[in-house]
C-alpha cells in the first residue's frame, strides 16, 4: 500500500468557561480543529453578550429598564426580538396559570432578602399586598407599533426566569449556522446539547441531588435536548428549623413548599428554563398533569420527602460516575 502523509483528524471537545449574564456559562464544541472550534465558541459568546445588553436591568439605558421607567406612563417602542420574547413569556404565563410571570420584578425586594438577617416570615397579608403589581395581563402589547406598556405605575418586568434559556438557545442557533454539528451551551446548569460526543455516543447529563447539589443522583442520555433545573438547594433560608425556598408564589408572595427540585426537558432551552420554576410553584400533581399535556415536554420532580416523580417517557438511569461527561 502507498504511504501517505495525510493527517487523520480525530474530533475532540473544546470548551470555554466565562461569566455572562451574571452566571457561569460553559460552551462546548466538538470539532477536528481547535482554532475553528474556539472561533465558533466566540461567536456564541458574542450572541449571549448581545442578548445580555438587550435584556439586562443593570444598565439604565437598556430597553427593559426603559419599559420599567415608563410603567403607568406611556408605551415604549422596543426591538422586535424583545417584543416577541415578551409575547412568548405571556403565553407561558397563560399555560402555567400565572405561575410564570415576567412582572415578578414588581415585588418589593424588602419582602424576601434571603440572607442571615431574615429571621421570620412576613405575615400573609403583607406578602399579598407586596405582590399586587405582579400580573402578566397588565403587560399591554401593540404588535403594529412594536410597543410594550406596563399598565400600572411601579410594575417591572425582568427576564430572570427565561433569559438564560433564551441566550443558550440563540448561541446554539448561531453556532449551528456556522457549521457546529455537536456541542453544548451550559448556562449555570440550564443547558442545551445537540449532536454527539467525540466517541459518537449521546451526551450524558447528571441530574443534581437536591440534598447534595454537586453530586448527581442519576443521569440521562440526551441529544438535541435542553434541560433546566430549579431547586430550593440553590438559595434558601432556615427559620425555626424549616427550609424556605427562594422561589416565591406570585399569587401569595410566600415561598413554595413541597418540592426540592424540578428538572425540565424540552427541545428548546428557552421553554425548559421558563417551565422549571412554575412546576415548583404548581406542585407535584398539577405540575405533572400540565407537563404531560404539552408535547415534547418532560420533567423529573424530587419532593420534600426525597420521592422522585417523573412525567411520561422519562428514562432515568442510576448515577454512574464513569458516564458523566457534561
Amino acid at each position: 500500500m502507498p504511504v501517505t502523509d495525510e493527517k487523520v483528524t480525530i474530533p475532540a471537545s473544546y470548551r470555554k468557561v466565562l461569566k455572562l449574564m451574571g452566571n457561569r456559562f460553559e460552551l462546548t464544541v466538538v470539532a477536528s480543529d481547535e482554532s475553528w472550534a474556539m472561533a465558533r465558541i466566540d461567536e456564541g459568546v458574542e450572541e449571549i453578550r448581545r442578548i445580555e445588553k438587550l435584556l439586562t436591568t443593570f444598565n439604565e439605558e437598556s430597553q427593559t429598564n426603559l419599559v420599567n421607567r415608563n410603567a403607568g406612563i406611556a408605551p415604549v417602542v422596543v426591538d422586535r426580538e424583545m417584543f416577541d420574547l415578551v409575547q412568548r413569556s405571556k403565553k407561558i404565563s397563560e399555560v402555567t396559570q400565572g405561575a410564570f410571570d415576567i412582572t415578578y420584578g414588581s415585588v418589593d425586594k424588602k419582602l424576601w432578602n434571603f440572607d442571615q438577617t431574615m429571621t421570620k416570615l412576613p405575615d400573609p397579608e403583607t406578602a399579598r399586598k407586596m405582590v399586587h403589581l405582579i400580573n402578566y395581563r397588565n403587560v399591554i402589547m401593540d404588535d403594529k407599533h412594536c410597543t410594550i406598556f406596563l399598565k400600572d405605575a411601579g410594575m417591572r418586568i425582568g427576564f430572570g426566569g427565561i433569559g438564560k434559556g433564551y441566550a443558550a438557545e440563540r448561541a446554539k442557533i448561531i453556532m449551528q449556522a456556522a457549521g457546529v454539528q455537536s456541542g453544548i451551551v451550559n448556562a449555570a446548569g440550564d443547558l442545551t446539547a445537540w449532536g454527539k460526543q467525540p466517541n459518537g455516543e449521546d451526551w450524558t447529563i447528571g441530574i443534581a441531588d437536591p440534598n447534595a447539589a454537586r453530586n448527581p443522583f442519576s443521569w440521562l442520555s440526551i441529544t438535541n435536548t435542553a434541560i433546566a433545573t430549579s431547586g430550593n438547594y440553590e438559595k434558601f433560608i432556615t427559620i425555626d428549623g424549616k427550609r424556605y425556598s427562594h422561589t416565591i408564589d406570585p399569587k401569595t408572595g410566600l415561598p413554595v413548599t413541597g418540592i426540592k427540585s424540578v428538572t425540565i426537558l424540552s427541545p428548546n432551552a428557552e421553554i425548559a428554563d421558563a417551565m422549571a420554576t412554575p412546576v415548583m410553584i404548581m406542585g407535584v400533581k398539577v405540575g405533572l398533569d400540565m407537563v404531560n399535556q404539552i408535547r415534547g415536554l418532560a420533567c423529573i420532580i424530587v419532593d420534600d420527602q426525597d420521592k422522585i416523580h417523573k412525567s411520561h417517557n422519562i428514562k432515568l438511569h442510576q448515577h454512574d460516575p464513569k458516564k458523566e461527561n457534561a
